[in-house]
C-alpha cells in the first residue's frame, strides 16, 4: 500500500511539474520546429511538446479551437480568419521566424533551366498539356502536374502569386505531402511540382522562375517572385505569455540558436543570424 501511495504521489509530482505544448499546422515548418524542439528538450527535459504538420489551414483551425497552442503557418491570415477572429473577439499574434522561397523542381534529366511565371500559371491551368509547348527543344510528353492540396499554406501562396485567382485544371494531382512531390519529381521524369525550399535535395532539379533562382539572398531580399515569409501565430487574448511553455519555446526559436537552426533545416533565418 505504501509503495502505492509513493508512486500516485510520483505521477502527480511529475504531472505538477512537467509543462506542455501542442504545435499543429505548416509542413513546411515542420523541419524547423523539429530542430527546435530537438534542442529544447535537452535545455528542458520536463517539456513535453506534441508537433503535428498537416498543413497551415489545420494548424489555424486549431488555433480557434483550441487544441493548439502555437499555429505554424506559411502562410498569412485569410479575410474569412482574420474576420472569425473579430467575431470571436480574440487575438492571434503573428511571429516572423524565417523566410522561403516555394521552389519549382522538375526531373534532374529534364532539359529545362528556367520558366517564366506566366508559362507556370498556364501549365497549372491546363492550357499547356505537353513539355513541347514550354520549349520545343523538350519531347511532346504530357506534364505530370503535382500540387499540396488545399490544406496547405504553400498552396495558398502558390495560388496567389501564380495562379492569380484562376483555377488549377482539374487533372492537377493534389497531395498531402512535400516528400511525396520530391520523390515523385525523382522518379518521374515528365513530372513537375512545387515544394519550400527548405525540402529541395540534389535529388531534383530547380528551374529558375523569371530567370531567377530561390538563394538565399534572392530570397531574403524578395527578389525570388515566389517567396514569403514563415509564422508561429498564438493566441494573446488574455496577453502575450511572460512565462510557461509558449514563452519559452517562442524565446529560443528567436533566438541566435533557434534562427541558426531555421537556416540549418534550408530556410532564411528572420534576424540576421
Amino acid at each position: 500500500m505504501r509503495k502505492f501511495l509513493v508512486l500516485i504521489l510520483f505521477v502527480f509530482t511529475v504531472f505538477l511539474f512537467s509543462e506542455t505544448l501542442v504545435i499543429k499546422g505548416s509542413n513546411t515548418i515542420f523541419p524547423i520546429a523539429q530542430l527546435w524542439i530537438e534542442k529544447l528538450k535537452t535545455i528542458y527535459p520536463d517539456l513535453e511538446i506534441t508537433l503535428e504538420g498537416a498543413g497551415s489551414s489545420t494548424g489555424i483551425a486549431a488555433l480557434f479551437n483550441k487544441t493548439a497552442d502555437i499555429a505554424n503557418a506559411s502562410r498569412w491570415l485569410k479575410e474569412s480568419e482574420i474576420a472569425k477572429m473579430h467575431k470571436e473577439g480574440r487575438y492571434f499574434i503573428p511571429i516572423v521566424i524565417g523566410y522561403d522561397g516555394i521552389a519549382i523542381i522538375v526531373n534532374k534529366n529534364l532539359n529545362l533551366e528556367k520558366i517564366s511565371l506566366n508559362t507556370l500559371k498556364k501549365i497549372y491551368t491546363g492550357k499547356i498539356r505537353y513539355w513541347n509547348q514550354v520549349d520545343p527543344n523538350l519531347p511532346k510528353k504530357q506534364i505530370q502536374i503535382y500540387s499540396r492540396n488545399t490544406a496547405s499554406g504553400t498552396f495558398e501562396t502558390f495560388e496567389k502569386i501564380v495562379l492569380n485567382k484562376e483555377k488549377m485544371a482539374p487533372w492537377v494531382r493534389m497531395v498531402e505531402s512535400t516528400r511525396f512531390e520530391l520523390e515523385t519529381v525523382e522518379k518521374n521524369p515528365y513530372a513537375i511540382a512545387y515544394v519550400g525550399i527548405g525540402y529541395v535535395t540534389d535529388d531534383v532539379r530547380v528551374l529558375k522562375v523569371e530567370g531567377i533562382l530561390p538563394t538565399k539572398e534572392n530570397i531574403l531580399n524578395g527578389v525570388y517572385p515566389i517567396s514569403r515569409a514563415l509564422y508561429m501565430f498564438l493566441d494573446a487574448t488574455n496577453g502575450y505569455p511572460d512565462s510557461g511553455a509558449i514563452k519559452k519555446y517562442i524565446t529560443f526559436g528567436l533566438s541566435k540558436e533557434g534562427q541558426e537552426l531555421v537556416e540549418k533545416a534550408g530556410y532564411v533565418a528572420a534576424y540576421g543570424f
